[in-house]
């Protein structure tokens, strides 16, 4: 079906004849303003929006209380009510303010008037203005009153046909904009000349989407002139409405449009894709990127075992379920981790020792014990497992002392600190069934790296056997404190006790191999412990 209906072409100019115009009403057989206008009418009063004499629309009101007023109506010779607007409608229609009703409402004529669920509904043929004069019955309905209809005062001939063309034109405009139109249009035409400006002023305040009081004021002017110069904005302002509504109908069916075919295309795509054989869905994707990863990987065999079952069991989940979720998760950690994947080593001394003079200057206790790591190493064959654990204030040099042994041994470098740290899970990793599971610092390090055997640094305090918080270290303070000077300002407290400490706690670094000396207690990779002094910090690198 096409987005843009067929208006019928109506040339309002074909009408501007009084013999056409003539003909034009004598075919219809509605009643003509001005033809047996009663004194007396019943009144139902209205509360949506004004109804103008120009106008032929269907009327519903409940039954209770108007079945009366209608069937008195249906019984006069004139069939004719007089319809009021009221803003606010009454709680109880039966008893309403009639100082409430505006000056002036509409005669109508009803047609075909019927009953149903309790709703009655006939069609109003707009007449003319009229006004109430005297009321006769006000108590309940039926209201009966007295009426009398407004004299229309001569106007200037020129400037009311000016205002005339001009609402015209503003129709012409308003027409091709929203064809809703087009069916009020024909009616108007099949009763009234485009050449009397009462009626067709009516009938274009009655197309506008005003509200119910600006609406009312235009009823409520008599005056040709003055009602033109209150309508023509209106229609105009609605003629702008209509056409920015359509504007944004086009760019919304437009946006709509594209997408509609973009997701039409591309589901054709992925089916043409599938029957062919080129793609698949999205679970089976993901399993084959994830077999591709492990391809060239050399696994343990608990560890392949353990990614067969995820494997076997991401193939029966459903792509939308949360376990399907988890499991993903699970496997992309599993698979990126460069399983059987080693750097070579460098167990070159010499090599060593100028990356060692390179970097530092001075420490040649450090890098002697350096060398001497390197040189067990070098006659194994490999530096394996090894932990080595730097131990200094801050600001010393610990860290780049790792960069300058993974460097001398061609090995990547990683580097985490674990200062602050509150929960050993940041190490180790979360349960797998929480919202956002991480896998611990090291598998991220060997992920990063690409690397099975790299180097890696804990960087952050120690408390070792004489570290601040242990029962020596507390010992070794308050000896100190003893021993030193009396103070001489609080602020040089800290670099007092420093001076005070012994000689082997005073050293700029200290390097200490598990195996080379037996006071340390390095045990595992991500553990550290050795002899530090109150202030001093530690890392570890393995």
């Amino acid at each position: 079906m096409s987005d843009q209906q067929d208006v019928p072409d109506y040339d309002l100019n074909d009408y501007a004849d009084p013999e056409n115009a003539e003909t034009a009403s004598s075919n219809t057989g509605l009643a003509l303003p001005g033809q047996n206008l009663p004194d007396k009418v019943y009144i139902i009063p209205i509360h949506n929006r004004p109804f103008f004499p120009a106008q032929v629309l269907p009327v519903i009101v409940n039954e209770e209380p108007w079945a009366e007023t209608l069937e008195l109506v249906s019984k006069s010779d004139h069939h004719s009510l007089a319809l009021f607007f009221m803003d606010t409608p009454p709680e109880d229609p039966r008893h309403f303010d009639t100082s409430a009703l505006p000056l002036y409402g509409t005669l109508v004529k009803v047609h075909h008037a019927s009953r149903e669920n309790g709703k009655l509904q006939f069609v109003a043929q707009g007449l003319t203005r009229v006004r109430i004069k005297t009321w006769l019955k006000h108590h309940r309905p039926p209201y009966l009153v007295e009426v009398e209809y407004p004299h229309q005062p001569s106007e200037p001939t020129d400037e009311v046909k000016a205002y005339g063309m001009a609402l015209i034109n503003a129709i012409k405009e308003l027409l091709p904009l929203n064809p809703l139109y087009s069916e009020e249009l024909k009616n108007y035409l099949n009763r009234f000349s485009p050449n009397d400006p009462s009626p067709l002023t009516d009938f274009a305040a009655a197309l506008t989407s005003a509200t119910g009081n600006e609406l009312q004021e235009v009823l409520d002017c008599v005056p040709m002139l003055k009602r033109m110069e209150k309508v023509l904005p209106m229609l105009r302002k609605e003629v702008e409405v209509a056409r920015l509504q359509k504007e944004l109908s086009a760019e919304v069916n437009r946006k709509i449009g594209e997408h509609q075919r973009e997701f039409f295309l591309k589901e054709q795509l992925k089916v043409i894709q599938q029957e062919l054989g080129l793609t698949k869905d999205d679970r089976s994707a993901d399993v084959e990127q994830f077999e591709q990863r492990l391809e060239g990987k050399v696994l343990p065999a608990q560890a392949k075992k353990r990614i067969d079952e995820e494997l076997n069991k991401l193939s029966i989940l459903e792509t939308g379920s949360p376990e399907y979720a988890v499991t993903r998760n699970y496997l992309d950690w599993a698979t990126s981790v460069p399983w059987g994947v080693y750097g070579a080593d460098k167990l070159d001394l010499k090599h060593a020792r100028k990356v060692l003079d390179k970097h530092h200057a001075g420490l040649d206790d450090i890098k002697s014990r350096i060398l001497e790591f390197l040189a067990v190493g070098a006659y194994k064959g490999e530096v394996a497992g090894s932990i080595v654990l730097l131990v200094g204030p801050p600001g010393v040099g610990k860290t780049s002392v790792g960069k300058s042994i993974a460097e001398s041994l061609g090995r990547p470098f990683y580097r985490f600190s674990v200062g602050g740290m509150r929960d050993e899970a940041e190490i180790k990793g979360h349960r797998r069934t929480y919202i956002g599971a991480l896998p611990g610092k090291l598998v991220q390090a060997l992920k990063d790296v690409e690397v099975m055997n790299p180097v890696i640094m804990l960087d952050g305090p120690v408390a070792g056997p004489h570290g601040s918080d242990s029962p020596v270290g507390l010992y070794h303070r308050r000896k100190s404190r003893h021993r030193q000077a009396p103070p001489v300002a609080q602020a040089a407290g800290k670099s007092r006790r420093r001076e005070k400490q012994p000689d082997h706690q005073r050293r700029r670094a200290a390097c200490v191999d598990r195996r080379l000396c037996p006071g340390s207690r390095g045990a595992s990779v991500g553990e550290a412990t050795g002899q530090a002094g109150a202030q001093g910090g530690g890392q570890a690198a393995g």
